[in-house]
């Protein structure tokens, strides 16, 4: 149960450069460790939740309390901000400890939908995450009622499925991340 709550490993925020340690997904550039420089940094995200830094086709998250510090990163290394992605927290708002209505179902359905998420892929991408999500939710005690996003799934999945099962999730989990109504964010 404890392997389900695995945290984002450590990161170092120096001048040109983030130092990533302890990283827990085992399919991402940064795992277990990493030197990042900025003039590998696509993207990053530092306006909810986990701040992200976009690499290639990866996303790895960086704690929020360092938010201050990634956003001097990104203003001395001219990287650019992007705003958070919201299809994880969407997929996965039923399994919040919160009521989920038919009214926020619409709005849901209708926010998937414009980043190319229909009401088909929803239900099969919950119908695979579901199960596992609750007992992340509920089972560790966590009982988060605001938001469920891409590091909750993965940290979810990752105990569920074997090494290679969870590599190709971690692919599709940060493919479905990336969708968006902007041009600029889906190219990244």
């Amino acid at each position: 149960m404890k392997n389900l709550l695995c945290g984002i490993g450590k990161s170092d925020i120096r001048e040109n450069e983030i130092s990533i340690t302890e990283y827990p997904f085992e399919p991402s550039v940064a795992y277990p460790e990493k030197i990042i420089n900025a003039s590998e940094i696509n993207f990053i995200s530092a306006d909810f939740g986990l701040c992200r830094i976009y690499v290639d086709n990866d996303i790895i998250f960086i704690s929020s309390e360092q938010k201050t510090e990634l956003l001097k990163f990104s203003e001395i290394n001219k990287i650019k901000l992007i705003n958070h992605s919201w299809n994880w927290d969407w997929i996965l708002e039923p399994y919040l400890d919160t009521e989920f209505t038919a009214d926020n179902e619409k709005r849901i359905e209708k926010c998937l939908n414009e980043v190319g998420i229909d009401k088909i892929d929803t239900k099969k991408i919950r119908s695979e995450v579901g199960k596992q999500m609750y007992k992340y939710n509920f089972d560790t005690m966590l009982w988060d009622w605001c938001s469920l996003g891409l590091c909750d799934v993965l940290s979810a999945m990752r105990v569920k499925y074997n090494q290679n099962e969870f590599r190709e999730f971690y692919k599709r989990a940060i493919e479905i991340d990336k969708r968006s109504k902007n041009a600029l964010h889906n190219s990244l």
